[in-house]
C-alpha cells in the first residue's frame, strides 16, 4: 500500500492526497483489498481507534454499507444512508454531523472487515 495512505483518521485519511492529484488510489482500485488503521472517534462505537479496517475497492455500496469516499475535498469513512431523496455519509458518533453525498462517484470502497491487532477473535465481517 502506498505510504500516503497508511493511516485512516475517523474523519479523514491522514496525509492522503486527492484521487485527481495522485494515482495511489486508482492503482489500488483494481479489485485489490487494502487495510487501514482507524484513528479518531467519528465512527465509534462500531469502529474504535486502533482497529484495522479492510476496504474492498470493488465492493457493492448499498444503504447501510460502511464506505470510504472522497467528498468535500477530503477522504472520509462513514456509513452510507438514504435521507429522504438524498444520500448522506453518516458518522456513527452523534457528536459529528451527516454530510450530503452529491453523487456516488466519490465512493471508492466498502469496508468488509475490521479487526483489533493481536486479537483474532475480535474480528468482524461486514459482508
Amino acid at each position: 500500500m502506498p505510504k500516503d495512505m497508511e493511516a485512516l483518521v475517523g474523519d479523514t485519511y491522514a496525509d492522503a492526497s486527492s484521487p485527481e492529484a495522485h494515482t495511489a488510489l486508482p492503482d489500488c482500485a483494481g479489485g485489490e483489498s487494502f487495510a487501514l488503521m482507524v484513528l479518531g472517534h467519528s465512527m465509534a462505537p462500531e469502529f474504535n481507534e486502533g482497529e484495522i479496517i479492510v476496504i474492498e475497492p470493488d465492493g457493492l455500496a448499498q444503504e447501510g454499507s460502511y464506505v470510504l469516499a472522497w467528498n468535500q475535498e477530503e477522504w472520509t469513512f462513514r456509513q452510507l444512508l438514504r435521507s429522504g431523496a438524498e444520500w448522506v455519509l453518516h458518522p456513527l458518533n452523534p457528536e459529528f454531523e451527516d454530510v450530503p453525498l452529491e453523487d456516488f462517484s466519490g465512493v471508492r470502497g466498502v469496508i468488509i472487515q475490521k479487526a483489533l491487532p493481536g486479537r483474532r477473535r475480535a474480528s468482524k465481517r461486514y459482508i
